[in-house]
């Protein structure tokens, strides 16, 4: 089959590598892709945002299947325009696709299903906000509504910071996204994810993942949109994995269905863990980025057919299968990320590392330049292994870390502590 897969990250990287080694795939196109999607797909050059544009290429290229990477194309509807137009899709329609895209609509949801979360308040004005943080206090969470890239929550530890960030989410900041800010009870304990696909009906956990929100080691430094993750993370144990969906995922997904917008896709849940139990920090309407490249690196060519079985509502007769091993990935960024960076920088030594089923740079923000690969954007590299333990796999992604001749990026180098 001809497959279409939407975005230009590492998370679209990795879906493309384990995609590319399922028999079924015969063509593989991604758009608009980046250089190291370049080595094994075709790239196109297509706006993602318009769904219109979208259709008329899958018409144009006999398109049979299309995957969403990124959350800005599902918040903008093309997930609905590709499936109005008869084309097996992979993701939630606009609709279902603000359990990412509102903070507000994904807490009023969870209100109306009892799925256990921080308590919760939102504004669209500065003075009532500041009077409510005044009244709280710190520590408190404050987060802009919409879609931020990963960057537009707060977790002010004093009542100055809460303040400040009001300042800068209703100055601007985070543009539309913070025009509405909800503000919420900062939980205590360790945060990871939990990825499930669900059809609408049926719910199949695929894996759990732990990722390094901080910039810089010790878990420093400002928040990004991920320095690294492992898979799998076992601070969610197969208990608290229970409890999550059955009173947290399962809840949710029979809560969209009743309000007339049934969730298909993935659906990323970020949890708070303490004394055993799980609280719903926030949804994602996609893979995480860079947890979907420790699952794929696991997942393997089994990812293209869990896809399908979720797109054609058939996850009821769907299993995943785990090797018993884990994966690592480090994130190798622009120094100034998530500040201000330069682009353009050569980046050297790739092409003496292994690309294999356990050891695998995903691209995240590249481009060719006359023959050479240069850096392109804020997070730049997803440095990837396994490992039959999580110490095997972080010692060979670190290898191949030492083995990038870049020295305008940079990586944190406790990627994993956690666990370890």
């Amino acid at each position: 089959m001809n497959i279409l897969i939407l975005g230009s990250g590492g998370r679209e990287h990795s879906l493309a590598w384990a995609i590319k080694q399922n028999p079924k795939c015969d063509r593989l196109i991604v758009a608009p892709g980046n250089a190291g999607i370049a080595q094994l797909a075709e790239c196109a050059d297509l706006d993602i945002l318009d769904g219109a544009a979208v259709v008329a290429f899958c018409e144009a290229n006999a398109v049979d299947f299309v995957v969403v990477g990124p959350e800005a194309p599902l918040a903008a509807g093309v997930a609905d325009m590709t499936r109005a137009a008869g084309l097996l899709t992979f993701g939630p329609s606009a609709e279902a696709a603000q359990l990412e895209a509102s903070k507000r609509f994904t807490k009023e949801v969870c209100d109306a299903c009892n799925a256990p979360t921080a308590a919760w308040a939102r504004f669209d004005d500065a003075e009532p906000a500041k009077d409510y943080i005044r009244a709280q206090g710190a520590p408190i969470v404050v987060k802009a509504d919409g879609l931020a890239a990963g960057k537009g929550v707060i977790v002010a530890m004093s009542e100055a910071e809460a303040l400040a960030a009001i300042d800068d989410m209703f100055g601007g900041e985070f543009g539309a996204a913070g025009a509405e800010v909800v503000i919420e009870e900062f939980m205590a304990g360790e945060e990871a994810s939990f990825f499930v696909l669900t059809d609408g009906e049926t719910v199949l956990p695929i894996g759990t993942a732990q990722d390094h929100k901080r910039a810089f080691d010790g878990d420093e430094g400002p928040n990004t949109g991920g320095m690294g993750a492992y898979c799998p993370a076992p601070v969610l144990t197969t208990a608290i994995q229970r409890q999550a969906l059955d009173e947290i995922v399962k809840p949710t997904v029979a809560e969209m269905t009743r309000r007339g917008m049934p969730y298909q896709g993935v659906l990323y849940a970020g949890l708070m863990i303490e004394n055993g139990r799980a609280r719903l920090v926030e949804y994602n309407a996609r893979f995480g980025d860079p947890e979907c490249q420790v699952m794929m690196m696991r997942l393997g060519a089994q990812a293209l057919d869990l896809l399908l079985a979720c797109a054609e509502g058939r996850l009821a007769e769907a299993q995943v299968n785990w090797a018993a091993d884990h994966a690592l990935t480090v994130v190798m960024a622009a120094k100034g990320y998530p500040g201000s960076y330069a682009k353009g920088s050569t980046i050297g030594g790739l092409e003496t590392l292994p690309e294999t089923s356990s050891q695998m740079v995903f691209h995240a923000g590249t481009a060719e330049r006359e023959g050479k690969i240069v850096a392109n954007g804020g997070r730049v590299l997803n440095v990837t292994a396994r490992g039959a333990t999580l110490a095997e796999a972080r010692d060979r992604a670190y290898a191949m870390v030492d083995a990038i001749d870049w020295p305008e990026g940079f990586c944190r180098k406790d990627i994993g502590w956690r666990a370890l």
